[in-house]
């Protein structure tokens, strides 16, 4: 299961990533000192699965151009022909 997508514009830009990563293990460490081990290892874990996910093994992928519709002009102009045949009165 991934929780970070790597692919995200946001994670573009290195300053980004280490903002992200520095806080979340800046705030374990302040859990910690003030005395509550069960959020800071909380905060830990986000910390060192964000420098995983975010500096370690970052590898973006472009974006994905998405495949051109074609309409082919001959099937558009044989449905209008037949809507036109069933709107004809008797």
């Amino acid at each position: 299961m991934q929780l970070i997508d790597p692919n995200h514009p946001t994670y573009r830009h290195l300053w980004v990533r280490i903002a992200i990563v520095a806080v979340c293990l800046g705030w374990a460490i302040f859990e910690f000192i003030g005395g509550d081990p069960f959020w800071g290892v909380l905060a830990g874990a986000v910390g060192v699965y964000s420098f995983y996910m975010l500096i370690w093994t970052f590898d973006p992928k472009p974006p994905e151009a998405a495949a051109p519709v074609v309409v082919d002009d001959d099937e558009e102009g044989e449905e209008k022909a037949d809507m036109e045949e069933e709107k004809k009165p008797d």
